[in-house]
Formats: C-alpha cells, sequence, structure tokens
C-alpha cells in the first residue's frame, strides 16, 4: 500500500518538475486575471515566490504524498508562513492570500489531464492527490494568516491602549493620568502599570487620576480604580481622583460604593490645587500695581 502511494505522489513531483515553466507561466496568468494585488506586489516579487513555490511542492510530493504535516513540507510551510505574515501586514484579505496557492489548480491539473489523457483512472487519482494536497496548503496559509492578523490587531489594540492613558507631568512630584473611555480589566492593568513607572521615574508623591473622560462608573469600575489607588500608594504616591461629576456621585452613592478613603474633586484644577498643597507649594497672584496720579 505504502508503495502505490509513493509512486502516485512521485508522479505528481515528477510532473511538477518537467513542466515548471508552463505551470509557472498559467499560475501567474491566472493570478493576473483574478487576485493579483499590483498596488501592494511586484511581479516580479510574485514570479520569485511562485518559482519557489513550485520547487518545494515538487520536493514535498516526492518525499511524503499529500501529508502537508510531514518533514518533508517543513521548508513548504516555512515559506508559506512568510508569505502569509508579509501578506497580513501589507495589507492583502484573507481570500486574496489563500489565492496565492488555490489559483495553481487549473495549470496543475492542466499538466496533469495532458500527461494522462489516454488513462482516465490515473487521471483522476492524481487531480485527487493534487486536489487534497493543495486545498491542506491553502488551509495552513490561510491558519497563519489569520494568526498574523489576530497579533497585530492585538499589538495595535495594546498601543492604542497605552496612548489613550498618558501620564502627565503636571509639576514637579505631581503627576496626571486622564482617562477617557470604559475602564476595563485589561486596560486597568496598562493604567496600573504606567502609572507606577512613571511614579518611580519622577519620584512624584501626589498622583491625580482624572476620569471627566469616563462616561459610567459602576461597581466594576470603582473597584478598578480603588485597586490603581492602592498600588500608587504603596509605591509611597497619594492619589486624587477628579472628575467625579453629580451624575457619578448619585451613582456611586446608589451602589453603596466606599470611596471613603479615598480623595476626590469635581475637577482637575481642584485637585491640582489640593495637589500642589500637599506637595508643600502655593500659587501667589501677583498683586496689581496701583496707577499713580499723573
Amino acid at each position: 500500500m505504502a508503495t502505490m502511494i509513493n509512486q502516485k505522489t512521485s508522479v505528481l513531483g515528477s510532473l511538477i518538475a518537467q513542466n515548471k515553466d508552463q505551470i509557472l507561466r498559467e499560475w501567474i496568468a491566472e493570478m493576473n486575471d483574478s487576485a493579483r494585488r499590483g498596488d501592494l506586489i511586484k511581479e516580479v516579487e510574485l514570479r520569485s515566490q511562485c518559482a519557489r513555490f513550485l520547487d518545494l511542492l515538487a520536493q514535498g510530493t516526492a518525499g511524503a504524498g499529500t501529508n502537508v504535516q510531514s518533514g518533508a513540507y517543513d521548508p513548504m510551510r516555512e515559506m508559506l508562513g512568510e508569505i502569509s505574515q508579509s501578506r497580513a501586514q501589507q495589507g492583502f484579505s484573507a481570500k486574496e492570500t489563500a489565492t496565492f496557492v488555490f489559483s495553481i489548480k487549473r495549470s496543475l491539473f492542466t499538466v496533469i489531464r495532458d500527461a494522462f489523457e489516454k488513462d482516465p483512472k490515473t487521471m483522476a487519482v492524481e487531480i485527487w492527490n493534487a486536489t487534497e494536497l493543495l486545498d491542506g496548503l491553502g488551509l495552513y496559509t490561510t491558519e497563519v494568516y489569520l494568526k498574523a492578523r489576530e497579533e497585530r490587531i492585538r499589538r495595535q489594540q495594546e498601543e492604542m491602549l497605552e496612548l489613550s492613558t498618558p501620564v502627565v507631568k503636571l509639576w514637579d512630584g505631581i503627576l496626571a493620568l486622564p482617562l477617557i473611555g470604559t475602564l476595563d480589566s485589561a486596560r486597568t492593568q496598562i493604567v496600573m502599570e504606567s502609572l507606577l513607572e512613571s511614579i518611580v521615574q519622577t519620584n512624584s508623591k501626589v498622583a491625580i487620576i482624572d476620569i471627566t473622560g469616563v462616561p459610567t462608573v459602576d461597581t466594576v469600575v470603582a473597584q478598578h480604580l480603588l485597586k490603581t489607588v492602592t498600588a500608587a500608594r504603596l509605591m509611597g504616591a497619594d492619589c486624587i481622583i477628579s472628575g467625579v461629576r453629580p451624575q457619578i456621585a448619585q451613582t456611586i452613592v446608589h451602589l453603596g460604593i466606599n470611596l471613603l478613603d479615598v480623595t476626590t474633586k469635581a475637577t482637575l484644577s481642584d485637585a491640582f490645587g489640593l495637589a500642589l498643597q500637599r506637595s508643600g507649594f502655593a500659587l501667589v497672584k501677583p498683586q496689581k500695581k496701583e496707577k499713580q496720579d499723573q
């Protein structure tokens, strides 16, 4: 049984090697008609990828048949992984990336048909082998592409979270952390890390957490705020929560959230004034000079 499979797969591999130029030419023409993105990839680069794909395909089929998980296909999987990741970064869709593999079917089937025109049974077997092989490689390409896209989206989300939680130095020893949007567990962790790092770097003793841009404060959000305040205190910094609007104050009271140990202010300016006092600073308005009578 194994001998028969090896014979069949070696035929497919030799067909690919013997007709490489024809397959390559018809394959690229197929992509030009349907899925090639000239705005994202140059034809020279595409031709190089296709030629390498055919070489590795012939090598893999000769060594392991249609089992794309075999070690004989390691170079092929590595190449498809590189292509999928690069195309995810370049802006190709999942369909366009998978079409790189699936679009070779017509040209490969044509070669198989011409080679076994007088042997329909062998032709059917080889076409099935080629279909199974290319479907497996196409699905692998799609899986790698989706993982690359998910990783890219995850990194972008982390970068957006970092950008949306900037720590600002208002004064010597005074930091401000303006929050905008929903405060969930993932974002709380980033907020806490950013604040604690800034406290250490600036040796600040007072940190203002401004929630003016937070639409609602429920029990979960309050718990996240309290965790951040507690972590800052452990680093030696006193925290003030500013931006407590009337609606938020009523919600906090209604939910029975205990913020008695936390200093709160209605506005950022009020919190900044208190932070200056706690830091030993005082703002003094300059006195206006009286106009001298002429």
